[in-house]
């Protein structure tokens, strides 16, 4: 054997123990992945749902999710991070997108994972060594919608949906292609099912003087007055044009969740209050109410339109502070 000089050194057990680990469940219906640390993550490949997202050494998890969610691709999985485009809510009247359903079909397709990879130089690598973090990509294509959905929408666009782990923090980032020649238009949103303490000891912050859309109150336009945004009621509302990046959710006066928007200007608050919540079937329990809020990224007031071969890209940094709710 020819000794060479600077030849690379044996991987050493140790330094393998270091490398997050990324695995596929035997079924093949969830990728997880987990720092050595112990932090963590799991995403269901039916609609590229983040279901699980614990911090701390992965003592804290962070995202809720019902008792009676289904994960066997029959429906949208109520509660962790379903991803929504084209459309969100239910498809207007006379558009592109009016045959499709509610939140349109990212969350109930199948999606394909495409690998894992570093990010060393990623917005949420604190060591900068790429052992902190770890970057989990997942693409939807035309191939994989259903017949009718792709009747309903018939363009050709891909979607990369890239997860990526970090101590205390997940980046949630969706990449838009238009891949043919006629231009189409979309919503998208990140559906985020925050996990928390109790819903009356809860505020968000970060939207004072900010216009939203009041859902529940038929649609009615109202500007933000408060600082901290406390939940009292059933909770419908779009902020539009949130001139500052980052929207915190605290429990007492304690940071337990910023929320960092990339390249995304509107954010929905909901939570489904006592009534609605019993007469969800998939929320469970149903006194859960108190115990999730939804704040969700996107970009939904209007409509973001892409030419052929033009690309979008949006997201979110989501970082945990503070002691989890379980």
């Amino acid at each position: 054997m020819v000794d060479r000089p600077n030849k690379p050194s044996a991987i050493t057990p140790s330094q393998l123990s270091l490398q997050p680990q990324v695995d596929i469940t035997h079924d093949s219906s969830r990728v997880v992945a987990k720092l050595a640390t112990g932090e963590s993550v799991e995403i269901l490949l039916y609609g590229a749902t983040v279901t699980s997202w614990k911090s701390h050494q992965g003592k804290h998890q962070n995202l809720w999710v019902s008792k009676a969610a289904t994960f066997d691709g029959s429906k949208p999985v109520r509660g962790g991070i379903p991803v929504v485009f084209p459309v969100f809510g239910p498809p207007p009247p006379n558009h592109a997108t009016s045959k499709l359903p509610q939140h349109g079909f990212a969350r109930n397709s199948k999606w394909e994972f495409l690998g894992k990879s570093s990010s060393e130089s990623g917005a949420i690598s604190k060591s900068g060594k790429g052992d902190d973090c770890v970057k989990l990509d997942f693409g939807l294509f035309p191939s994989a919608l259903s017949a009718d959905h792709k009747q309903a929408w018939p363009h050709e666009f891909g979607l990369i949906y890239s997860v990526t782990l970090g101590v205390d923090s997940l980046q949630t980032m969706l990449n838009v292609r238009n891949e043919g020649k006629e231009s189409f238009e979309f919503q998208m949103l990140l559906h985020t099912y925050f996990a928390i303490e109790d819903i009356g000891k809860t505020t968000v912050n970060g939207l004072m003087g900010v216009e939203y859309i009041d859902k529940f109150a038929n649609h009615r336009a109202t500007t933000e007055p408060n600082m901290a945004v406390a939940i009292t009621g059933e909770t419908d509302r779009v902020y539009q044009k949130i001139p500052q990046d980052t929207t915190s959710i605290l429990t007492g006066d304690q940071p337990r969740f910023d929320i960092i928007r990339d390249n995304l200007s509107d954010t929905v608050v909901w939570n489904p209050w006592k009534e609605k919540a019993q007469a969800m079937p998939d929320f469970e329990p149903s006194d859960n109410y108190q115990r999730m809020l939804c704040v969700e990224v996107g970009s939904v007031a209007g409509w973001q339109k892409l030419e052929g071969g033009e690309t979008f890209e949006a997201g979110q940094i989501m970082r945990a502070h503070g002691s989890g709710a379980g």
